[in-house]
């Protein structure tokens, strides 16, 4: 499916690499961020490098796309995966953001719990853009990458709940509690985004390997 020589085909796999692991080095900072919020000024600019360069990456891989007569998946599924690969940067990026104008000084337990494994999904993710290249003999691979994924996201949805269920006890800032909760959602979001990156990678597994 993939041609030997450095071929538009190679560009678009190398995009996604790029990509995750813009979104793994993003979500290290977010967990480092939670669970140093002092710093938290500092590691949001970090954080928007790494959300910059990804929307160069989206506009590129884009802009190949239009330009691109024959690709190497499903014109689909490439606009699929760089959109989803996108919105997991965005996500994280608007976390970080959030804390910064939020003023967050104490953070929640359960947020630095779901940011490490939000980690693990977008590691999982990369390891599966990196498979990606070479389908056929990383088939299997590619589809336990997917069903890790899923079972983070699930257990992110645990303990989010978890975690909202704790906000919404009587006695807590209301405020706070509107500042939480939109972080919360924001992070949940961004591990959602992950599982659909591992769907559309198992739906081109089913179709090409």
């Amino acid at each position: 499916m993939f041609g030997v020589a450095r071929t538009k085909d190679e560009d678009f796999l190398s995009a996604f690499i790029a990509h995750a692991t813009q979104s793994v080095e993003a979500a290290q900072l977010l967990l480092d961020m939670l669970e140093h919020p002092e710093r938290k000024e500092r590691i949001a600019l970090d954080v928007a490098e790494k959300e910059a360069t990804g929307d160069r990456l989206t506009h590129e891989t884009m802009k190949r796309l239009h330009e691109t007569w024959i690709t190497p998946l499903d014109r689909y599924d490439i606009h699929g995966l760089i959109s989803r690969l996108d919105d997991v940067l965005d996500l994280i990026e608007a976390v970080a953001d959030r804390i910064v104008l939020f003023e967050i000084r104490e953070v929640r337990p359960g947020s630095i719990e779901i940011a490490r494994l939000l980690v693990k999904a977008c590691e999982d993710v990369l390891r599966a853009m990196k498979a990606l290249p070479k389908l056929s003999q990383n088939s299997q691979v590619l589809l336990d990458f997917c069903i890790e994924i899923n079972r983070l996201e699930n257990e992110v949805d645990a303990v989010y709940r978890r975690e909202i269920a704790s906000l919404f006890k009587s006695g807590n800032d209301p405020l706070l509690v509107l500042k939480w909760r939109d972080i919360l959602d924001n992070m949940e979001d961004a591990a959602d985004r992950c599982e659909d990156v591992a769907n559309i990678v198992e739906g081109i597994v089913l179709e090409y390997a």
